[in-house]
């Protein structure tokens, strides 16, 4: 069997819609969008055809599309502009402990400008509460920015209950919908967020490229400074190769959301009954309902998990121990953390996601290899060995 590829949360395999819409952007209409030429012109409908595309996908007005760089950027843009265009309102800022680092750390360095962020707690399977939301709301609150799904543990947040919790009290609702967006269904009104981050490579689009929704009459500082593109309000040669393909992958994602779902969710429900049965001392995280159709995270206690990995590559085998952006880490995931899990259980995380591209007979072969991987790591774990000798006492 070929290699196995479940690491899809991480990245995708671009599709073939996306690479064939990107081809003549590298030839024909290769020209600068923002110039008045005729080459420039075929470049700006491309790219302006794409940014309508974007827009439907996620039931936005086409100039409510801005192109970035990627997710990291779209959340610094979201979280920064929002925060200083608002600072005269107030300087409170809301999101939760399991946020994706580009979220996280960019509310850390805007503390260190002055600004105060309540870090909300989740429970057991990853659910921020809107309770807990609400709750924190000051009268110096000017933005809350909760992600729509989990990337390492795939829980789907509650954004709906928020988004009218946040309208209600008119602070501005980003969301960051990276992992989301092609995986579920992502509609800004019904959602009632006034900005939402997505990126491309993520549901099979080129990597480089994202997008950052700004519902209109939302208040948002610039974040990159330099020439007029996007309006005005992002500075930077667009990418109309990338812009393209992540438009043509959105769509296909979109149009076949409901079949892949299906699918996927079938295979996700298949892999993590037979490693739970097959695995004993093996827990899932995250919730088991509202959960990202191709989301398995598990924990098997006593083995160590970059360990795991490295075997499931030696045997083709493609994973993750959680999210890619911090897998150099030797830190236990913070999200694992934040749903109470104890170190040594949080060090042995293994996050296999599968996208439409994978099928039955690859989780018929991780099911028959990854139980042995374990059985022999636990073969040569002291901690172990001794949980065994205390079992039979």
């Amino acid at each position: 069997m070929d290699r196995i590829y479940m690491d899809n949360a991480a990245t995708t395999a671009i599709c073939p819609e996306a690479l064939s819409a990107m081809l003549p952007c590298f030839g024909d209409h290769f020209g600068n969008a923002s110039s008045i030429h005729g080459t420039g012109r075929d470049a700006r409908k491309t790219l302006e055809e794409a940014r309508r595309t974007v827009a439907e996908c996620l039931g936005a007005k086409a100039q409510e599309i801005y192109f970035t760089s990627g997710g990291t950027e779209s959340d610094n843009w979201a979280i920064k502009g929002a925060a200083y265009a608002n600072r005269k309102k107030g300087s409170h800022i809301i999101t939760s402990q399991i946020e994706h680092h580009a979220v996280l750390h960019t509310c850390e360095w805007l503390e260190k400008q002055g600004f105060r962020v309540t870090y909300l707690p989740v429970d057991e399977y990853g659910l921020v509460n809107p309770r807990d939301v609400e709750a924190a709301i000051t009268d110096q609150t000017i933005l809350i920015s909760i992600m729509a799904a989990n990337n390492e543990i795939g829980t789907i947040e509650p954004i709906s209950e928020i988004g009218k919790i946040a309208k209600a009290h008119k602070i501005i609702f980003h969301c960051d919908a990276v992992q989301a967006v092609g995986a579920i269904p992502v509609d800004v009104d019904s959602w009632g967020v006034d900005m939402l981050s997505l990126s491309g490579h993520k549901f099979h689009g080129p990597k480089g490229i994202g997008a950052l929704y700004i519902r209109t009459g939302t208040k948002v500082d610039i974040f990159l400074h330099g020439g007029a593109q996007e309006r005005g309000r992002r500075a930077s040669t667009e990418n109309v190769p990338g812009a393209v393909g992540m438009a043509a992958a959105m769509k296909k994602a979109v149009d076949s959301i409901e079949e892949n779902g299906m699918r996927l969710i079938a295979m996700r429900d298949r892999l993590i009954q037979g490693i739970l049965s097959r695995i004993p001392y093996s827990r899932l995280n995250g919730h088991s309902l509202y959960r990202l159709p191709g989301n398995v995270n598990v924990s098997i206690q006593y083995v160590e998990g970059e360990a795991l990995l490295l075997r499931l590559d030696l045997a083709g085998i493609a994973g993750s121990s959680g999210s890619a952006c911090t897998s150099g880490s030797l830190d236990p995931s913070h999200v694992l953390l934040a749903i109470g899990l104890p170190h040594e259980v949080a060090h042995g995380s293994l996050r296999l996601s599968l996208s439409d591209g994978n099928t039955e007979e690859e989780v018929d072969e991780v099911l028959r290899v990854l139980p042995d991987i374990v059985e022999k790591l636990r073969a040569m774990s002291p901690m172990y060995d001794d949980f065994i000798r205390g079992q039979r006492k």
